[in-house]
């Protein structure tokens, strides 16, 4: 009998629980994908902790790998056998699973499964912030949070390939070295660092062009007061804590700020949006852009990788193995 991961209860990772998870038939427009590997993502602690709820009993994760087990009706484009990938759909902590056909991502050939299985909620969180969010181009300068993790690593080489400049915060030195190895080119060590003057020092008292924060907390005011007049911040989590609430007057008229706070679950459910990121990922995949994952466990120990993310443990991506 296969294996997947529930929550049960919202909080600690005591409220979630391994039970068994036999093969459903898929229905209409959907696949069953028999997973190769599993991402883990902030989200994930998010929907375990109640910030985003989810109904009860829930499975969590929202990307992953495989091979397609079986197709439902009216799936032409793909067959049992084909290797695929998929980000922005929710249950991904199981061995196998339903998913509408239209967010499986075909992968070539030589892509190794482990990989692309970490590979698009990143990358496509990546195109959302550099692209919609705020036109990246040569000569912008970034502020990125945690450089050293599995988002900031994207970021940071993604950002490096379009030109920019980067700035990276990290929580330690042996940290600050993943993070330049990443492609930084500076980078702010310790949280209880003086962040503005720091910033304000490297950016000849300008500041940054584009902040992006997932610390939240008392950072995003500190992320705030280091981007220049008419840049914008991006807020997309709160890892280090929930986020005290932001005064329009903190940001306009004066500073002149644009305070964002996107989603990528959002930007990944718009149809044509998904293709397009979906194709950019795999180009940045083939570019090296998105590193292999950095730490693997069995899907049985979810609570322990869970538990690592949250508390600092890991840098770079983390790997559910089926």
């Amino acid at each position: 009998m296969d294996q997947k991961i529930e929550l049960i209860a919202p909080g600690g990772i005591e409220g979630l629980r391994l039970s068994a998870c036999p093969p459903e038939e898929p229905g209409p427009g959907e696949i069953r994908l028999r997973h190769q590997g599993i991402g883990v993502n902030f989200i994930d602690i998010y929907h375990r902790l109640g910030l985003y709820p989810l109904p009860l009993p829930a499975v969590l994760g929202v990307e992953g790998a495989g091979v397609v087990e079986a197709v439902g009706r009216g799936v032409e484009r793909l067959k049992p056998g084909d290797r695929v990938a998929y980000a922005g759909a929710s249950g991904a902590y199981a061995a196998t699973r339903l998913l509408p056909a239209w967010r499986a991502i075909p992968l070539p050939d030589d892509l190794a499964m482990e990989q692309a299985a970490v590979a698009f909620l990143r990358g496509m969180t990546a195109h959302l912030l550099l692209t919609r969010t705020f036109p990246v181009g040569p000569g912008s300068l970034l502020l990125i949070h945690a450089a050293a993790g599995g988002l900031g690593a994207v970021l940071t080489r993604w950002a490096k390939r379009l030109g920019a400049q980067v700035i990276g915060t990290a929580g330690t030195p042996q940290k600050a070295d993943i993070a330049r190895a990443n492609g930084a080119d500076h980078v702010i060590i310790g949280r209880d660092a003086d962040l503005v003057a720091e910033v304000l020092a490297l950016s000849n008292g300008r500041g940054v062009d584009f902040a992006i924060d997932g610390i939240g907390g008392t950072m995003l005011a500190r992320s705030l007061a280091a981007t220049r007049r008419f840049g914008t911040v991006a807020s997309i989590g709160q890892a280090g804590g929930p986020i005290p609430p932001v005064a329009v007057e903190d940001i306009g008229p004066m500073r002149s700020l644009s305070l964002a706070r996107p989603s990528v679950m959002a930007y990944a459910a718009e149809k044509e949006t998904y293709a397009i990121a979906a194709g950019a990922v795999l180009a940045a995949l083939k570019d090296g852009l998105l590193p292999a994952p950095a730490h693997h466990y069995a899907l049985a120990d979810a609570a322990q990788a869970q538990a690592d993310l949250e508390a600092g443990r890991t840098a770079g991506s983390i790997l559910l193995l089926p």
